[in-house]
């Protein structure tokens, strides 16, 4: 078959993949982005589900607005504001095949090839094949423990004009960094300076560590740095939360945008599915989200705890990274110390023979790859298993 000259700049994705491999008895998985499916309030939501159904039956069942089901629209609009969001009103958002469909979305609306797009230097690997699908041009900004390095983002920005620029700001996925309040005011003043639009993907920030939430959003921010509102699309998502399974997310942006992401939306899907917008416009309406994130942030910071002194006792020193505050990611470097590995597509070899995955760092950049970094998630194991699999690592690297 002769098929689209845009599939010549893709590949399969690495994590995909892996999973393909995962079928082997006894394998501990630390590889996937899932949330725990022992954490969903099944119970909520099978009560939400039967008052659509009793409730609004039909138009729980019929077809719906691209836009988004209005009900779950104002209840979206209403959770972000509770988050310190200011001056969102349901017009403002329009609800996603979860936010994996905002990206791609922003894709078909604002990318033509040959586009330039700076991306984070790791970023979220859907979004770097997304974007290159539609034919950009992807522009890696350097991280480090405070997230994107504004000095350097700017110097990029400056020089490649970009159609956009795509953040993960809040417990990124792979890396888990936390981009810092003073960070996340630069951003949104460079997007004034340079008139340049800046998508926030922010399906983590509600999976936050302790008592103390992260700093605000760059949509909520963006009431305190005039004109930056207009140059800021922010992606969510109940995925990591509520469901990935029910497949609800949204967008926030300016309107002109949010016309034309719907026009594409309606060629694509037509709508969301009412029936699990729905069921969400429900389940936010019971009250039951704030006891549901409050049990999954202390399940994940125990087990983001149990994970990380676990790779201090049986890796050492070699390996570096930052203990995650809040997310599913831990994101290592190794360092070769002591002779060991410094390659992660190699140490995740020899860890699945060892019977244990991970996810090798390499594919999460989409230039000049840093080979000796990997990814691993904490979040569908319990601490025994953290402990057998880090103790497995222990023994491949």
């Amino acid at each position: 078959m002769q098929f689209a000259d845009r599939l010549n700049n893709i590949e399969t994705s690495a994590i995909r993949e892996l999973f393909k491999l995962l079928g082997k008895p006894g394998i501990i998985s630390f590889a996937g982005g899932f949330p725990d499916s022992a954490l969903f309030d099944v119970e909520g939501v099978r009560a939400a589900s039967l008052r659509a159904l009793s409730e609004t039956p039909g138009a729980a069942l019929q077809y719906g607005a691209t836009e988004g089901y209005q009900p779950l629209r104002e209840q979206l609009a209403a959770f972000m504001t509770g988050k310190g969001a200011r001056d969102l009103a349901a017009e403002n958002l329009i609800v996603t095949t979860g936010s994996q469909q905002a990206l791609d979305l922003l894709g078909k609306t604002l990318i033509s090839p040959g586009d330039k797009v700076i991306v984070e230097g790791p970023t979220f690997l859907a979004s770097i094949q997304c974007f290159r699908l539609y034919g950009a041009e992807l522009i890696s900004a350097p991280i480090d423990g405070d997230g994107v390095r504004t000095d350097a983002l700017e110097r990029l920005i400056a020089e490649h004009r970009p159609k956009f620029v795509y953040l993960i700001p809040t417990f990124g996925n792979p890396s888990g960094a936390l981009l810092s309040l003073e960070r996340r005011r630069q951003v949104l003043e460079m997007a004034v300076r340079h008139e340049t639009l800046i998508v926030e993907d922010d399906p983590y920030g509600d999976l936050y560590f302790g008592a103390d939430p992260p700093p605000p959003s760059l949509l909520n921010l963006s009431a305190g740095v005039p004109a930056s509102r207009a140059l800021l699309a922010h992606c969510g998502s109940l995925s990591k939360v509520l469901a990935p399974g029910l497949r609800v997310g949204w967008m926030v942006a300016p309107a002109e945008l949010l016309d034309k992401a719907s026009m594409c939306k309606q060629f694509s899907d037509a709508h969301t599915s009412t029936y699990a917008q729905a069921t969400a416009a429900q389940y936010l309406g019971s009250g039951r989200m704030p006891a549901t994130l409050a049990h999954v942030r202390a399940v994940y910071a125990e087990r983001a705890r149990t994970m990380g002194e676990a790779l201090r006792r049986e890796l050492g020193d070699a390996i570096a990274f930052t203990p995650p505050r809040g997310g599913l990611f831990m994101w290592l470097r190794l360092t070769g110390a002591g002779g060991k590995v410094t390659d992660g597509s190699l140490l995740a070899q020899r860890a699945l023979e060892e019977g244990v995955a991970l996810v090798p760092g390499a594919p999460f950049f989409c230039a000049q790859p840093d080979k000796a970094t990997l990814r691993l998630s904490f979040a569908t194991a319990d601490g025994e298993q953290i402990r057998a699999g880090v103790a497995r690592l222990g023994q491949a690297i």
